[in-house]
């Protein structure tokens, strides 16, 4: 499908919007017309079959907007995500400037008219050439030239009202022409009818007519409805801050690295391909990859996470991103629309012009509401005359009629909390890319999750090392990582990274080789040494001993890999591998499922790893060993069976589930294929953020619920007040001017309302704190080291009390920096009991008390 975006002139209310919407549908060639009432502007899609026809569509769009007695002007097709905000910015700007104009004007002759037309009714003193019935039609007159320019500054309501109103699709500005435009004739008459009767020198009559005079009203309205308009325009700008606020992030020049030579250059002219230097300090001017140096990047404007994140040479940085220290060079993989960030207003752009079902529901309803509430005025007028009650005071009633139930209140109540809502998220890393997605957000019953990279990191990393006793943890891993290095297999890659994690030095290996199913083997320093699995020690003839044999099935029912590392032929340890568990998805599981949704676990691992992912993470049901191309079959038979299904996957396979899914999440950090699939997108790749997802989704439509409430209520219980229904009962109705307060300040309140969502939270698990935080910034922060082996002689045993331990980051802190202690050959720590115990043959307690004090932590005691 291609999609053609204009910006529309004159729509007022969501009658404007319904009739902008009809018109363009009926145009042959589009299939889906979404009009913006807030942004005043239409996204009209066609098939992609059309795209020679583009033109005549466009020609054809344009003619029936303006049918419809609308403007439509077609967005410039070359303009980059961020210029054509800017250019939204401006008109917004432009048109709070026009409004504060004509607010200005309006008061500056409101408030005089009203204190002539009103003043001696209070008591207040007016000049002399007003009082007296000899003196009406200075009165009278002077009334009507203080409207005149009231009038003439608002008189779009006029010209647009009358328009739609002889078009056939009334609308709200026809309510308002139609009611103060009564007021202002019926003031006219009332000049003529003075003028008569003090020509007859009918006294009584002139002072009736002149006690009659409706000029105030009709100025009176419209200041009141500019006011409104006012404070709703300037509102409406606030509702897309984030929005802007990301735009301004975007860096305007860049530093370009050519011949050696620096060279500052504006940020739209950096073509892909080009090298650029990146200082401390300095904003990443577009997206790449670092090729030579360091930096600590702030990437909390594109994903809301308040730490800043380490770069290296071969890491990706984003755009507008800030790089706090180091200095680094970056080659430009992304620039223009193609950014991060461009992409990013591109979405929420697109997921603010986008309609919920709820809202087509209020537009349909606003479509025959305007020409309803003429009926109403009518009608009201007419028994109100046959009653008897006089020409005023049914007009007065009709007036207050189209007054208040002028349907600015309806329009507003739905894309107000569909903007602020949407720049809320993505100032937190989380993109909804319609307004469907969210009303749908809110409704589902089941989470879908997919384990790897989205449950889990998605990279194995070293869990568990078990060690004969024979040799040091540090000589072991170093001679592991030796060996995996050359055979580049992702479970050996992991070993490496845990030495450079250690900062060993790796050992020059020769004679490698690699035995398919079974391992690799090669010499350090004239000693054979060998890794691989259960299978390659079956083929060096070697058996464990039952200790070794009960660890490693622990370690494999944890659904862990288990390496076996063989010198000459004597086992000396082995390390288990696993992809770990992210830091939040246990507790993001657990809120899902005390939210009272039904949280799934798909995967294609086997049953044992599933199993042990279930246990560390709680999660209640799993769907293990099941084919990339079955995702999709599972997510619809959950359909099947009634449930509303949100799919949350990463990879090229959760691609077609997470179209199938009523709505489907992307993690962030995922392929491009599965974020194009999925509604919502995140970011920061951390489940606590379906979690924020969903709750901001509720808030949304709380909002908009709250605010459509507001917009009837004001119309349910207005319109029989105006209309006399309770005049004969309690003498109850309401003057003109009183009708256009209530009516403007419904219009207020409801954007108002919308922006409650501005203060939305995002609620996180507590982080950890001193040296737990510490700990848990050193990756791989999720390593776990276990060493058990058999007490060498000559060595004994001594237990560390440590206070300030509370996770496993700490347990890793404490295990790291003991092992590091000469003279300790193991380390145990318990949790739980809060102690260390450590093997020793010469290692003195104030040496292990300063290692771990050193890291942060308190020793009470060594026995």
């Amino acid at each position: 499908m291609q999609k053609e975006q204009f910006d529309i002139t004159g729509m007022t209310c969501s009658a404007c919007s319904a009739r902008v919407d009809k018109a363009v549908a009926a145009v042959e060639g589009v299939k889906n017309v979404s009009v913006n009432l807030l942004k005043n502007t239409m996204s009209v899609s066609y098939d992609e079959s059309d795209k020679d026809n583009r033109a005549d569509i466009e020609r054809a769009v344009i003619k029936a907007v303006e049918s419809a007695g609308y403007g439509a002007i077609p967005r410039n097709r070359t303009k980059s995500a961020d210029t054509a905000g800017d250019d939204r910015t401006d008109a917004a700007t432009l048109e709070l400037k026009a409004i504060r104009t004509r607010l200005f004007v309006s008061i500056l002759f409101t408030v005089p008219l009203f204190y002539i037309s009103m003043g001696h009714m209070a008591g207040l003193p007016l000049p002399a050439i007003f009082l007296g019935t000899e003196n009406t039609l200075a009165f009278a007159f002077t009334q009507f030239l203080l409207t005149i320019p009231v009038i003439f500054v608002n008189f779009h309501f006029y010209r647009i009202g009358f328009k739609t109103l002889f078009t056939g699709a009334p609308n709200m500005d026809s309510l308002i022409a139609i009611g103060s435009g009564a007021a202002a004739v019926s003031g006219i008459y009332a000049i003529y009818k003075i003028g008569f009767a003090l020509g007859q020198g009918d006294m009584m009559m002139a002072h009736d007519f002149a006690m009659n005079l409706y000029f105030e009203s009709a100025a009176v309205i419209l200041t009141l409805i500019t006011l409104g308009r006012y404070f709703e325009a300037r509102a409406k700008g606030k509702t897309s801050e984030a929005i802007s606020r990301l735009m301004e992030l975007a860096p305007k020049t860049a530093t370009l690295l050519k011949d050696g030579v620096e060279e500052t250059v504006p940020a739209d002219t950096v073509a892909v391909g080009d090298i650029l230097v990146v200082k401390a300090g300095e904003s990443v001017p577009v997206d790449g990859v670092i090729t030579e140096g360091h930096g600590v990047i702030d990437e909390s404007a594109l994903t809301g996470e308040s730490v800043p994140v380490e770069k290296l040479a071969g890491d990706t940085v984003s755009g507008a991103t800030i790089n706090q220290s180091g200095h680094f060079l970056m080659r430009a993989t992304q620039v223009g629309d193609d950014t991060t960030l461009a992409q990013i207003v591109k979405l929420v752009d697109e997921a603010t012009s986008s309609k919920a079902p709820i809202a087509r529901l209020a537009d349909k309803i606003s479509g025959i509401f305007v020409p309803v509430v003429i009926g109403i005025a009518i009608v009201a007028a007419v028994v109100w005359l046959l009653l008897g009650y006089g020409t005023e005071f049914a007009l007065s009633i009709a007036i207050s009629v189209l007054v208040i139930s002028c349907p600015c209140a309806l329009g507003l109540a739905t894309p107000t909390a569909i903007m602020v809502g949407t720049g809320r998220g993505a100032a937190n890393g989380i993109l909804f890319k319609s307004a469907e997605a969210i009303e749908k957000l809110q409704g589902i019953d089941t989470v879908v999750l997919d384990k790897t990279g989205t449950v889990t990191e998605g990279k194995p990393v070293v869990t568990d090392i078990v060690l004969a006793s024979s040799i040091a943890e540090k000589e072991f891993l170093t001679i592991a990582a030796s060996l995996e290095k050359l055979s580049e297999h992702a479970l050996g890659m992991a070993i490496v990274r845990e030495a450079e994690r250690q900062n060993l030095i790796l050992e020059k290996v020769t004679g490698f080789t690699q035995t398919p199913g079974q391992g690799i083997s090669g010499n350090i320093h004239d000693i054979h040494y060998s890794a691989g699995n259960a299978r390659l020690l079956a083929a060096l003839d070697i058996t464990p001993d039952s200790p070794w044999q009960q660890r490693a099935e622990e370690l494999a029912e944890d659904g862990k890999t288990v390496l076996y590392f063989v010198r000459e032929k004597t086992l000396m340890g082995l390390i288990a591998v696993a992809d770990t568990i992210k830091p939040f998805s246990r507790a993001a599981i657990e809120k899902l499922q005390a939210m009272g949704l039904d949280v799934i676990m798909l995967t294609g691992d086997n049953a044992k790893t599933a199993a042990a992912i279930q246990r560390q993470t709680g999660i209640a049901q799993v769907l293990a060993e099941v084919l990339p191309q079955d995702k999709e079959r599972e997510i619809r038979q959950l359909q099947e069976k009634g449930k509303k299904v949100a799919m949350v996957g990463d990879g090229i396979n959760d691609a077609p589930a997470l179209a199938r899914a009523d709505v489907g999440i992307a993690i962030g950090a995922g392929t491009d294929i599965a974020i194009e699939s999925a509604d919502v997108v995140l970011m920061k790749s951390d489940l606590m953020d379906v979690v924020t997802a969903i709750d901001l989704s509720k808030a949304v439509m709380r909002n908009i619920r709250q605010n459509l409430f507001w917009a009837f209520i004001y119309n349910i219980i207005g319109i029989p007040v105006a209309a006399g229904v309770f005049y004969g009962v309690a003498g109850l109705t309401l003057n003109p001017m009183i009708a256009a307060a209530a009516m403007s300040f419904s219009s207020v309140s409801v954007v108002a309302n919308a922006l409650r969502l501005r203060f939305f939270t995002v609620k996180k698990p507590d982080m950890p704190e001193n040296a737990c935080a510490l700990a848990n910034a050193l990756p791989p922060v999720h390593t776990e080291i276990i060493m058990t082996h058999p007490e060498r002689k000559n060595t004994m045993k001594k237990t560390i009390h440590i206070e300030g331990m509370s996770c496993g980051g700490c347990k890793a802190s404490v295990e790291r920096v003991l092992s590091a202690v000469p003279g300790v050959s193991g380390v145990s720590v318990d949790l739980a009991a809060k102690t260390a115990t450590v093997n020793t043959d010469s290692a003195s307690d104030d040496a292990l008390r300063t290692a771990v004090t050193g890291a942060g932590f308190a020793v009470k005691g060594i026995d």
